[in-house]
């Protein structure tokens, strides 16, 4: 079981940046692929990014590309969400997600964090 722990939301004016941090338990973060989705109250929750295991590979949802990266680093079982340009859009809570594969499939997923809000003011 695998179990993670978001960190570095909070509230930021819109243009401005935030990097969100995901922390995993246990000895096997390199073996998933992992991803981060958000949810805005009354919306669907929605994919924003994946990396698969080794970090070679990376999937970003149209609305993120160009302001948003995500990286990892196995040594540390975290995954990170570098979020510039924010605008109030970007306003949710943010998740992140371990599963088998690069996917924007929210179901691929078998692990989730509880959450990090991120807000961000016009």
């Amino acid at each position: 079981q695998v179990q993670l722990v978001e960190s570095g939301g909070g509230l930021v004016q819109a243009g401005g940046s935030l990097r969100l941090s995901c922390a995993a338990s246990g000895r096997t973060f390199s073996t998933y692929a992992m991803g981060w989705f958000r949810q805005a109250p009354g919306k669907e929750r929605d994919f924003v990014a994946s990396i698969s295991r080794s970090g070679g590979n990376t999937y970003y949802a149209d609305s993120v590309k160009g302001r948003f990266t995500i990286s990892r680093e196995n040594a540390k079982n975290t995954v990170y969400l570098q979020m510039n340009s924010l605008q109030p859009e970007d306003t949710a809570v943010y998740y992140c997600a371990a599963g088998p594969t690069v996917s924007s499939f929210s179901y691929l997923y078998n692990y989730w964090g509880q959450g990090t809000q991120v807000t961000v003011s016009s």
